[in-house]
């Protein structure tokens, strides 16, 4: 299921030290095209923009929830926005939704969702979700520090989401790095590629199950993880208590930042605190130990410039992953957590134009 990626002339035009965009010249991706709704919806990534900023303004952690949808949506049968399903098509099937690896966890759906309301009421049947997610994670990105990059847009939505189609697709938090490039791999992208886009791990953060086998009974002679930094260890142990002395319920265990000193600055200083020992998953550390991807890791920890460039790079040839942009491929949602009803003809409505 490789991605079918063809990025025709892509250029970084650099327009001051502290201001730059990534641009997609010709304006094709994978059948995508930058400026898709300029004339079908023209306010429809504006509209965007302002619903991520002003829900990011009541809770900053969103931005790292949406970030996530859009890799984990991607990653899972292509970025089709089939994990925003409710239903499948299949009785007694689960959703991508009910998967551990989402869940609870997912944060930012009801952000996806207005945007989607309110676009429908300026432009109806027109603006995809797939795209909706896309142009949130963009918009997330920039309101916690990056400069920004274009979105080819153009993605239709899938008609179908099973939970059955997310393991294997998604990395694990004790995934070395032989496991995580295989996956990128697969999906068309660069070991480059997921070191880069495991610096969105500069915002967010874990709940102590997902790192706690680092802190106790780690293995035979050693109760800790011996790469961590022995007080960040320390004090996660004082936030995490032991197997046993706490719920075995995920949701009701503690969270904890994957970057404690800019946990809301989408920054390189995730690489930073790498390289002194403070990782706080075993897929994390990883990027520091294995001699394959340390030296990258170093050069983002000096480069916070370089960081943005290839984070917004990354970040577009996600987008590309399987993307379904023929009719008949896919379709319009009406609703981002349903499919269509049977039958049902969605058309774009094109506004007149006046000049």
């Amino acid at each position: 299921m490789a991605c079918r990626f063809s990025l025709l002339f892509l250029t970084v035009l650099v327009t001051a030290a502290s201001s730059w965009r990534v641009a997609v010249d010709a304006a094709i991706v994978d059948g995508l095209q930058v400026g898709f709704y300029d004339r079908t919806c023209p306010d429809a990534e504006s509209t965007v923009r302002d619903i991520v900023r002003a829900d990011l303004t009541n809770d900053p952690t969103l931005a790292a929830g949406i970030i996530r949808i859009f890799f984990h949506d991607c990653f899972v049968k292509g970025c089709d926005a089939s994990i925003l399903l409710d239903d499948t098509t299949t009785p007694g099937e689960e959703t991508e939704k009910d998967s551990s690896a989402n869940g609870f966890t997912l944060n930012g759906l009801g952000t996806i969702d207005t945007a989607k309301s309110t676009i429908e009421s300026l432009c109806p049947r027109t603006v995809s979700c797939a795209d909706i997610i896309a142009f949130a994670a963009r918009e997330a990105a920039i309101a916690v520090g990056h400069p920004g990059y274009a979105v080819p847009a153009g993605r239709r939505d899938g008609r179908a989401s099973l939970k059955s189609n997310v393991p294997g697709n998604l990395p694990g938090p004790s995934s070395t790095v032989a496991d995580l490039t295989r996956v990128f791999v697969w999906k068309g992208m660069s070991q480059e590629d997921m070191v880069v886009l495991s610096g969105a791990h500069s915002i967010g953060g874990a709940h102590c199950t997902m790192f706690s086998n680092r802190l106790y009974n780690f293995s035979d002679g050693e109760d800790i993880d011996p790469t961590m930094n022995p007080v960040y260890a320390g004090q996660l142990r004082k936030v995490c208590p032991a197997p046993g002395h706490t719920s075995n319920d995920p949701e009701n265990q503690p969270k904890v930042a994957f970057d404690a000193r800019t946990e809301q600055r989408l920054d390189s200083s995730y690489y930073k605190e790498l390289l002194a020992g403070r990782g706080l998953l075993s897929s994390d550390d990883a990027l520091v130990e294995d001699p394959a991807t340390r030296p990258l890791v170093e050069q983002l920890a000096r480069n916070e410039f370089l960081f943005h460039r290839k984070f917004a790079e990354a970040m577009q040839k996600l987008g590309t992953v399987d993307v379904l942009v023929v009719e008949g491929e896919g379709e319009i949602r009406l609703k981002c957590s349903a499919v269509n009803s049977p039958g049902e003809v969605v058309t774009p409505t094109i506004p007149t134009l006046s000049f």
